[in-house]
C-alpha cells in the first residue's frame, strides 16, 4: 500500500495514513480507513518520508512501536500488523542532526537500510536502462527499434544524470520522437550531455570537421571577419551562402541536381535560392 508523504498536504496526510471518523473535519461525511488499516497483514510503502511533518512522525513511531493506530477524530485504538518500507532522497542522519527528523523514528526505521546509488555510479547499467526505454518508446510509437552508436553510448555512460532514472527515461522518449535516423549519434545528444561527458568545445568542432570531411586547416568565421567586411550577420551569411552556391554550380558544370547533392539540399531548395539571388542562369 504506497503513499507519497511529500505529495499530500500535512493536514490531509494524517487522515490518509490513519483514516478518520465521520465529522472529524469539514467534508468528513463518512468514516474512512487509512492506509495502515488497509495494509493490515501486508506492507505499507512510505515514499519521501523525509518530507513528513514532525508531529506526524510521532504517530508513525507509535504505529511501529505499539502496532496500533487511532483514526483522526476517533477515540478508539486499532491494532495493525504492518511491515513498513520507507524511502527518501534526503540524508536522514543530517536531517536528524539538524532537528528536522526524529532520531528515535530514524533508528526504528533503519533496521535494514538499502542505499540505492545514483545513476552516475551504476556504470553500464545506464546503457541497459537506456536501451530498454528506447525500445519501449519505439514500440509505443510504432517505429522500428533504434540503436545507440558506440560513441553515443560512451557519452551516455560519462554523463552525470543529475535527474537519475527519470531524466534518462524522459530523454529516451525525446530521442524516439525527434531523432530522424535509426541510430543515435553523438550529434543527436544535447549540448549539456556532450559538455558534461567531457567533450570540450574544441574537440566537438574537430569532430564536426572530421564528419564533414573538411581539411584540418579549416577555420570557423569569427566576429572580426564581420567587422573587417563591415557586414552584419545576415549580410555575412547571405554572402557566404552565395559563394557556396556559385562554387557548387561551377564544380557541377551547371547541373542543378549535382550542385544540390554537393550542398546536401533538395533540388527545389537550390532553385529557390538561385532565383532569390538571380543566379538561375549561372
Amino acid at each position: 500500500m504506497p503513499i507519497n508523504c511529500g505529495a499530500i498536504p500535512r493536514e490531509l496526510l494524517e487522515s490518509e495514513l490513519f483514516g478518520h471518523e465521520k465529522g472529524a473535519f469539514t467534508h468528513a461525511i463518512r468514516s474512512r480507513p487509512g492506509r495502515f488499516e488497509l495494509a493490515d497483514g501486508g506492507t505499507i510503502f512510505l515514499d519521501e518520508i523525509g518530507e513528513m511533518d514532525l508531529s506526524l512522525q510521532v504517530k508513525i513511531l507509535r504505529a511501529l512501536q505499539e502496532k496500533e493506530i487511532e483514526r483522526v477524530g476517533g477515540t478508539q485504538t486499532k491494532k495493525v500488523d504492518v511491515r513498513v518500507v520507507a524511502a527518501t532522497n534526503r540524508d536522514l542522519e543530517i536531517e536528524v542532526a539538524e532537528g528536522r527528523f526524529r532520531e528515535d523514528l530514524f533508528y526504528r526505521l533503519n533496521v535494514i537500510p538499502m542505499q540505492l546509488p545514483p545513476l552516475r555510479e551504476r556504470g553500464e547499467d545506464v546503457l541497459v536502462l537506456a536501451e530498454y526505454f528506447l525500445r519501449s518508446f519505439c514500440f509505443e510509437k510504432d517505429r522500428p527499434n533504434m540503436k545507440v552508436s558506440p560513441k553515443a553510448r560512451a557519452m551516455l555512460v560519462a554523463y552525470s544524470w543529475p535527474g537519475n532514472v527519470r531524466e534518462l527515461e524522459n530523454f529516451m522518449e525525446r530521442l524516439s520522437i525527434l531523432c530522424e535516423g535509426q541510430t543515435v549519434e553523438p550529434e543527436d545528444l544535447p549540448e549539456k550531455i556532450q559538455r558534461n561527458a567531457g567533450m570540450p568545445e574544441q574537440e566537438k568542432v574537430q569532430q564536426i570537421i572530421v564528419n564533414a570531411g573538411v581539411s584540418a586547416g579549416f577555420a570557423w568565421p569569427e566576429l572580426k571577419d564581420l567587422r573587417d567586411k563591415g557586414l552584419g550577420l545576415k549580410e555575412f551569411l547571405d554572402e557566404t551562402e552565395e559563394r557556396l552556391l556559385t562554387e557548387a554550380l561551377k564544380e557541377s558544370g551547371g547541373v542543378k541536381n549535382q550542385a544540390a547533392e554537393i550542398l546536401g539540399i533538395k533540388r527545389t531548395t537550390l532553385i529557390e535560392k538561385l532565383k532569390k539571388r538571380n543566379l538561375l542562369d549561372s
